[in-house]
């Protein structure tokens, strides 16, 4: 499932007084300029309490992604990476919580500038719905204005995915977001992706 949801990519042209309240919001963070500072800035858990899949479970790994990273998706993966570098492409993380078939998926990516990564954000979209056969949704209530969702009610079983999947990409800044889950019910995995999809938000730097 690791590698389906990557074929995105494969496509494309985070008495004393009371203590404060924990504050997850990085809106006037810097902008990281490592691979271990985007790391900071993805969600730990999900709102459905899956438990979180380790990096090196997964086949390619998750975690740390580079422009070659995600070009080696591609059958042309020299080609793919080129093209990473005209959207600006700088770099990912990964992270994916699966548990009694379900799974959610956050992918961060970072460009160099807004327009490279609503580029991409575009792209991924249209690509997924022609893997997927899903139908975009560029309106899709609950969810920023900036972000396009995708609803696949019967997948194809050789996409390996265990029940109805939502997915949505959305840019804020120079930033990437791409949720997926996969639920037993459309209902279930809609509400994980918005609500992961607002959190993972929260936590990057203002545009």
């Amino acid at each position: 499932m690791a590698v389906l949801l990557a074929l995105a990519c494969a496509g494309c042209t985070s008495a004393a007084e009371p203590a404060e309240p924990a504050v997850h919001s990085t809106a006037t963070a810097a902008l990281p300029t490592s691979a271990g500072e985007l790391e900071e800035l993805l969600l730990d858990d999900v709102p459905s309490g899956l438990p979180r899949v380790a990096d090196d479970e997964l086949d390619p790994p998750a975690g740390e992604k580079g422009a070659d990273d995600v070009a080696a998706y591609a059958e042309d993966a020299a080609h793919q990476e080129e093209v990473l570098g005209q959207y600006g492409y700088q770099r990912g993380w990964e992270r994916f919580w699966r548990g009694d078939g379900a799974l959610t998926t956050v992918f961060v990516d970072q460009f160099d500038d807004p327009a490279g990564a609503a580029t991409y954000a575009e792209d991924l979209a249209r690509n997924d719905a022609e893997f997927y056969g899903g139908q975009l949704d560029r309106s899709p209530a609950g969810l920023p204005g900036d972000c396009v969702l995708m609803t696949v009610e019967q997948p194809d079983p050789g996409h390996g995915m265990d029940g109805p999947a939502v997915f949505a990409w959305c840019g804020r800044g120079v930033f990437t977001v791409s949720v997926a889950a996969v639920r037993p019910g459309v209902e279930d995995a809609r509400a994980e992706v918005a609500t992961v999809v607002a959190e993972q938000l929260d936590r990057l730097p203002a545009p």
